[in-house]
């Protein structure tokens, strides 16, 4: 195996373990713990990268560039996509079971091919468009048969699937310009978008229904808050190192096939998937879709194939 193949697997493969880790986190949070406020979630999440990057780049473990205005010209859109994936996906995570959350969120995958096709020029090949159509076809019989529906919570994944797929396409953009850098998208990200959300939080009545909540005192809930808050840094970081190795493609369809694991687990904790027959054989589809994906990827050695997942013009990046 060389070295650049390498580093797409272990990227891939920190990526994937840190997105399964925080989808449990949250729901324990949110859902077990009854926690009121997901928006609240994400201003931990977003204050934790400020203060972990900021610490780092001072004790010189990373590096990004100073602040100056010319930074907003360089990282814009990505912030108001970033608080928008981070808002619309914890509040689903809190309305949806689990198994019915990330199968909805496949949805991503194919937002993120379209993206990729108008923004990066990128074309995939005819079999990887075929393992992507048949996760959508799983997830579209599993959602017609959901017995739990929510309309608020369809909403809100959907919509966090458009995001999630603006965000892999724009730091794909992004990295590749090398302006920046990673830590840099990380940094002016949330350090941006923190004080929108926060406004946000408190008009919207979710500050004071986070700081009345009746378990701050309880030892194990703030634990896991804060396991959260710092597991939305990690996930950030993974995101942003995959989709530098990889494509903003397999880094959507990995954060997907990593709920392998979520879809099963999620029918066991949280208590609130309903089981129907139709919903379980969709939800399988669309898992053996994201399967197939992975090993077409991961195995494919045709030059083809993988020029054919480049952008066409170096101008589009």
């Amino acid at each position: 195996m060389n070295k650049g193949m390498l580093k797409r697997l272990l990227s891939a493969l920190m990526y994937g373990v840190c997105s399964f880790l925080i989808v449990v986190v949250n729901k324990t949070v949110l859902t077990s713990y009854k926690f009121p406020s997901f928006q609240f979630v994400a201003l931990g999440q977003m204050f934790a990268t400020i203060i972990v990057l900021f610490i780092a780049k001072h004790i010189k473990v990373v590096d990004y560039p100073d602040f100056s205005l010319d930074i907003i010209n360089k990282i814009w859109p990505l912030p108001l996509i970033f608080v928008g994936n981070l808002i619309f996906g914890l509040g689903g995570t809190k309305r949806l079971s689990l198994p019915m959350f990330t199968v909805l969120r496949r949805f991503s995958i194919l937002f993120t091919m379209i993206g990729e096709k108008i923004l990066l020029g990128v074309n995939p090949p005819l079999t990887i468009q075929m393992t992507v159509y048949t996760m959508i076809l799983g997830s579209i019989i599993a959602a017609l048969n959901d017995l739990s529906f929510d309309a608020v919570g369809y909403f809100f994944v959907l919509t966090n699937d458009i995001f999630t797929a603006g965000n892999g396409v724009y730091v794909k953009k992004k990295l590749e310009s090398k302006e920046l850098g990673k830590y840099g998208l990380l940094y002016y990200n949330s350090f941006f978008m923190l004080p929108f959300a926060a406004v946000f939080c408190w008009f919207n009545g979710d500050l004071d229904k986070a700081l009345a909540y009746d378990r701050w005192n309880d030892a194990m809930f703030i634990i896991q808050f804060i396991m959260s808050c710092i597991m939305g840094f990690i996930l950030m970081y993974s995101v942003m190192i995959c989709t530098q190795f990889n494509s903003a493609l397999t880094t959507t369809i990995i954060g997907c096939l990593k709920n392998i694991f979520i879809t099963y687990l999620g029918m066991i904790i949280g208590g609130d998937y309903v089981f129907s027959l139709y919903n379980f054989m969709g939800l399988n589809i669309s898992i053996i879709g994201s399967i197939v994906y992975s090993w077409v990827t991961f195995t494919k050695k045709d030059p083809q194939k993988l020029e054919q997942m480049k952008p066409l013009s170096s101008t589009t990046v």
